[in-house]
């Protein structure tokens, strides 16, 4: 999964990048422009607990890569050009919102107001999408002047659902799309098509289970399905810095009960419909992410292609049936290892063990 960070300048979207990566220090910039990319292990207990069990030579966990683009000192037209070249090939967004007042960081706008701020960058994306679908309608409307042609007579009425979406200030993704419609779009790399989990930026003091901030930030939009999580970039980066016990010890003082990056990976797969499957062995135990509810071959064609084009059958054990078995052959004899063809849709926590030919 490939997560892009992106807020207004002040919003602290470093600060979170470096609380879900567990970095201080800037990584490689491609060319001084990309900006700082790193890819993180998915923590799934789940994955620790086979890795006991089969003592493999190799570990493979889910990895989400997340990129801070490098666009600073730039406002405004500029601001969100970079943004679309580098968002591109993101499959969500995080778009991180300032709601915390820090007189050392000085808000550009010279006061702190979440809603604003996510509106404002929110409008931008709208804008800059509304015109790279214009500029592509106003060519295939010239072509199909000339000739007719059903695929692009095609794409041309969905860019003007897109046109309409857009105009109304509302985002590509709320739109109800077909998968190639979806496939045919991703191709322009509309920023308001792709998920986007807003993160709200806050300081230790705010820190409250009941996240009453959240709570008003979401009722000042009147948008009840918007993905909101809080995150406090600050002290969540300062942690995140220390040994694995003495940062979850740290954490559960100041009332977080899970790190930011665990917070994140439960939102966002939701938010984005994933779950994971593990496939087990001496050689290596693994976790996959895929889409939930996908059939069997196509999340074997995750491994590898030519496990989906020659599925045969898929032999299923539910991770918690694998463990109260205490291993594979007493959960074949229990009845709990299950024989699936092509139509099984993959379940989380399923462990697969894929027959194929080719």
């Amino acid at each position: 999964m490939h997560v892009g960070i992106i807020g207004l300048p002040a919003s602290g979207k470093t600060t979170v990048f470096q609380a879900l990566t567990s970095t201080d220090s800037p990584g490689a910039r491609s060319g001084g422009h990309k900006g700082d990319t790193r890819i993180v292990s998915v923590p799934d207990v789940r994955l620790d607990t086979l890795t006991t069990m089969y003592h493999p030579r190799k570990r493979t966990p889910a990895t989400i890569e997340f990129v801070d683009p490098f666009v600073a000192g730039q406002q405004g037209t500029r601001f969100v050009e970079s943004l679309v070249s580098l968002m591109r090939d993101a499959d969500a967004l995080a778009h991180v919102v300032r709601a915390f007042e820090d007189p050392a960081v000085p808000h550009p706008s010279g006061r702190v107001d979440a809603v604003r701020d996510f509106r404002a960058l929110n409008t931008e994306l709208l804008l800059a999408d509304l015109g790279v679908v214009e500029k592509r309608s106003e060519r295939l409307g010239k072509d199909l002047k000339k000739m007719r042609n059903a695929e692009l007579e095609g794409e041309y009425a969905l860019l003007q659902r897109c046109q309409e979406a857009l105009e109304a200030e509302r985002p590509v993704r709320s739109l109800t799309l077909t998968e190639a419609e979806q496939k045919r779009l991703r191709g322009f790399g509309l920023l308001s098509s792709k998920a986007q989990l807003v993160v709200l930026n806050l300081d230790e003091a705010q820190i409250d289970p009941a996240e009453p901030a959240v709570a008003a930030f979401r009722e000042q939009l009147h948008d009840p399905g918007l993905e909101v999580m809080p995150l406090y970039g600050k002290i969540e980066s300062e942690i995140a810095q220390l040994p694995p016990e003495e940062a979850q010890s740290f954490l559960e003082d100041i009332g977080l009960p899970q790190s930011g990056l665990d917070r994140f990976i439960r939102t966002s797969y939701s938010l984005l419909g994933l779950c994971s499957f593990f496939t087990t062995g001496e050689d290596e135990v693994r976790a996959w992410t895929i889409p939930r509810g996908i059939a069997a071959p196509q999340a074997a064609g995750i491994i590898h292609s030519d496990l989906e084009r020659g599925f045969i059958r898929a032999e299923v054990i539910h991770y918690d049936d694998l463990i109260s078995s205490g291993s594979l052959a007493k959960g074949r004899e229990a009845g709990k290892l299950r024989i699936e063809g092509k139509s099984y849709r993959v379940q989380d926590g399923d462990v697969l063990l894929i027959r194929f030919n080719v």
